[in-house]
């Protein structure tokens, strides 16, 4: 093969390899180092932007734990505060049952003295109106046989005594 710079179409070659190793020099002088330090720039700041990501995942992974450490301590609290309030409840029944039984006791004591009370009361009066009567129906039965009135009362008095009520 012949290589004649003559040879209009090796030249064209030629002048086309000089112009891309010109160009190619070019380049690399000017626009090679700022393209490859905007590269490396738009690099760290990718990787700058994925260590902040990361640690915001961190962050929002450790956020996350204390909240749920924060819901159990709370749901812990509350679940003590209804125990309380449950035992409480039940303390405060128990109380008002124990005064209830007490009171109703009381209550039902009282309603039997009164009945006894009024029970005595009648039978006293019962008595009484027992001895009239029978005073009054012995007086009328002896007044005819005792002309003192003193030796009748004696002796209904002395008669209701051996009488007893039941």
């Amino acid at each position: 093969m012949n290589f004649d710079i003559g040879n209009p179409s090796y030249g064209l070659v030629f002048w086309t390899l000089i112009a891309f190793f010109l160009l190619l020099f070019l380049l690399k002088k000017f626009a090679w180092k700022p393209i490859m330090e905007a590269i490396g720039e738009r690099e760290r700041s990718i990787e700058d932007a994925l260590a902040s990501a990361e640690k915001a995942k961190e962050e929002m992974a450790r956020l996350t734990n204390e909240n749920e450490q924060l819901l159990k301590a709370a749901r812990a609290e509350r679940d003590i505060i209804l125990k309380e309030a449950k035992e409480l409840k039940d303390q405060l029944v128990a109380d008002a049952k124990v005064q209830a039984q007490a009171e109703g006791a009381k209550l039902i004591e009282q309603a039997r003295k009164e009945i006894d009370d009024q029970k005595k009361k009648a039978l006293v009066e019962v008595k009484n109106q027992v001895s009239s009567l029978s005073l009054d129906i012995a007086r009328k039965v002896l007044q005819k046989e005792f002309e003192n009135e003193k030796q009748q009362e004696t002796l209904v008095s002395d008669l209701l005594k051996d009488v007893k009520l039941n």
